[in-house]
């Protein structure tokens, strides 16, 4: 008897999301009922699981996940189990041995084949159809999958394969559908956004003309990038920023280092004067804009010189939005294979902890400066007495959020509204609307 109730648990990034999100359409469109990250299974169900494999961390969470779905089909709970996305893309082999009680592995390319599988029947809908489980109003845009990098520290080539961009035509095509189905917020996400466009125009970055495009069709409020690579930068991509109001003054632009021997033992193919170069260059031409970044801490070769030039680039890059993390060994990566994993852990730890705290006291120096400022809000929710949103500044789950007090006035979620900034801690605002 086929399984008509499908539970999907999402894991990972937003670009795994996107694909859940296709995955859900598709389901529905053979005829099934889906559930999208349940906190409950319902019994009898069958249980598809969207894996990632990037880093230690979620490699963990997404076994743990699946062994939990199989003591449930151990114990009839569930009816059957299927994976799919990037760790089962990358250990195709090695896993199906060690759990052979789940019923169907399927890669990050392949998924599509669980239609078959469940449905037996070839999955319809258009090649970008999907459900969107962010909110009728907000989106992720996924216009590229892989990477041609080859970072020493990052699996996701392993994963992903070879860069590739999604033709112009289509992503636009789904922008306008998207928008004819109320999204207002589209948050456009590759592995390397720098890259778009390269391979589909012997090397041209396509990148400006595709956000050009896409800030012209009625109905698209924001458009936010992240993920843009350092090395070979898309410059025309500040010029869109400054010409079209509804492209956000924000780039995601992960960095990791500041220090010449890291970024070499890195394989970035750029050196920290040229970082901070970009840097300057991306704030002179586009006053305002909001950096967020992510460093890295503890790879080999960072002694105490090599991380006291990072504390110093942090201290005068000065940026919006920074995260950490501290480097973890991933197999198979050229870093694992030619350097020595010999910084301890609890000197990566600290590390670590010196470099959120220069942030923490940088953010909440910038977060000052806006009490008084009035600014365009998104609102996503509510939290206790406060509705919950966005300004242009601000992705969703990763970024800093605008408090407004309930008692100011009845708000609706997907609505913009001007709100004055009354007060701010390192990482949020409080404000309240005006007309």
């Amino acid at each position: 008897m086929q399984e008509k109730l499908i539970n999907i648990i999402s894991l990972g990034c937003s670009k795994n999301l996107v694909d859940s999100e296709r995955l859900i359409k598709m389901m529905e469109d053979a005829g099934f009922s889906v559930k999208h990250n349940p906190k409950s299974i319902k019994r009898g169900t069958a249980v598809i699981i969207n894996t990632c494999g990037f880093i230690g961390d979620a490699k963990e969470e997404s076994v743990n996940v699946i062994l939990d779905a199989l003591r449930m089909k151990k114990l009839n709970k569930v009816s059957s189990v299927y994976v799919m996305g990037c760790l089962s893309e990358r250990y195709r082999k090695q896993l199906p041995e060690l759990m052979p009680e789940v019923d169907g592995w399927f890669g990050k390319f392949d998924w599509q084949g669980i239609i078959k599988t469940l449905a037996r029947q070839a999955p319809g809908s258009t090649p970008y159809d999907r459900v969107i489980t962010t909110g009728p109003y907000s989106a992720y845009l996924k216009i590229a999958e892989g990477c041609n990098r080859f970072c020493s520290f990052c699996a996701i080539p392993l994963i992903t394969g070879r860069f590739k961009s999604r033709p112009m035509d289509e992503i636009l095509a789904e922008v306008r559908s998207l928008v004819e189905r109320g999204v207002k917020e589209f948050n456009v996400i590759a592995q390397d956004l720098s890259s778009y466009g390269t391979d589909l125009a012997d090397g041209e970055m396509l990148l400006p003309q595709l956000i050009e495009a896409m800030a012209q069709i009625p109905g698209v409020e924001w458009i936010r990038l992240h993920y843009a690579y350092p090395a070979q930068f898309p410059f025309g991509i500040l010029d869109v920023m400054n010409r079209y109001p509804n492209v956000c003054k924000y780039l995601d632009i992960a960095l990791q280092h500041s220090s010449d021997k890291v970024l070499d033992n890195m394989r970035r193919h750029i050196t920290g004067a040229e970082t901070e170069e970009l840097i300057n260059a991306i704030r002179e031409k586009v006053p305002g804009i909001h950096l967020r970044t992510t460093l890295m801490v503890g790879f080999p070769g960072e002694g105490d010189k090599e991380f006291e030039e990072l504390k110093d680039f942090v201290k005068r890059m000065k940026f919006e939005r920074m995260g950490a993390f501290a480097y973890c060994e991933e197999e198979d990566t050229y870093g694992a294979k030619h350097f020595k994993d010999d910084i301890p852990q609890e000197v990566k730890e600290k590390r670590l902890d010196e470099l959120m705290t220069i942030q923490s006291e940088i953010s909440y120096q910038l977060n000052q400066k806006k009490i008084g400022e009035i600014v365009r809000v998104l609102i996503d929710g509510t939290e206790n007495d406060y509705y919950v949103g966005r300004t242009e500044f601000d992705s969703p789950e990763v970024d800093p959020v605008v408090y407004i007090p309930k008692k100011d006035r009845m708000l609706r979620k997907g609505r913009f509204y001007n709100v004055r900034i009354t007060d701010a801690t390192e990482y949020d605002l409080y404000g309240e609307t005006v007309d």
